[in-house]
């Protein structure tokens, strides 16, 4: 049963996903609060996951999903059918494009798509800022500013955004392993 409930709940965030992998985070998060099969925090983490490994982020985000929740059956399942869609309305698309690509209602909808793929990338962005730089909980408790942010994060992600604006052809994967040394650097030193 759990293999069918990730078949529908993949098929339908690869069908309804616009704008690329970071657009399945709301989904994700959705599933996590209908399902329970992966906290908000298990998200950032297949965030760091998934951007640190080769592929595409939103399959890679739905093969740790679907292998946290049912294994490598799971994994292989939500994979698949969360690119079965495109691949689907990719091969559509291919067959009538010619023939519709000047129409206006096709023009119409790719430009209503693309600030809706941005505003859903953006609602993305800022449950993962929440996730990756607050501290809610400490903060509900003492009503402190200071303690509302986790400041070793903030600090690392300016730390990160500065270094990649001065250096802004170095490739990513140096910045990724910069930040995973430093996270286990502050693990270990109990910083």
């Amino acid at each position: 049963m759990i293999y069918l409930r990730l078949i529908f709940e993949f098929f339908k965030t690869g069908l309804f996903t616009v704008g690329g992998g970071l657009a399945t985070l709301p989904f994700l998060y959705e599933i996590s609060n209908k399902t329970g099969w992966f906290s908000h925090t298990d998200i950032a983490d297949m965030i760091a996951v998934s951007e640190s490994t080769p592929g595409a982020i939103g399959i890679n985000m739905s093969t740790y999903a679907g292998y946290t929740t049912g294994g490598v059956p799971g994994g292989i399942l939500a994979t698949l059918s969360l690119a079965a869609p495109s691949v689907i309305i990719i091969l559509i698309i291919a067959h009538f494009l010619n023939k519709f690509q000047d129409s206006p209602y096709v023009k119409g909808a790719f430009y209503g798509l693309r600030p809706a793929s941005i505003a859903m990338i953006s609602a993305a962005g800022i449950n993962v800022a929440k996730v990756a730089l607050l501290d809610l909980s400490a903060f509900s408790e003492t009503r402190k500013i200071t303690d509302l942010f986790l400041w070793k994060a903030v600090l690392l992600g300016i730390a990160i955004f500065i270094l990649q604006k001065f250096f802004p052809k170095l490739h990513p994967v140096i910045f990724i392993a910069l930040s995973a040394a430093a996270g286990i650097l502050f693990h270990f030193a109990g910083v």
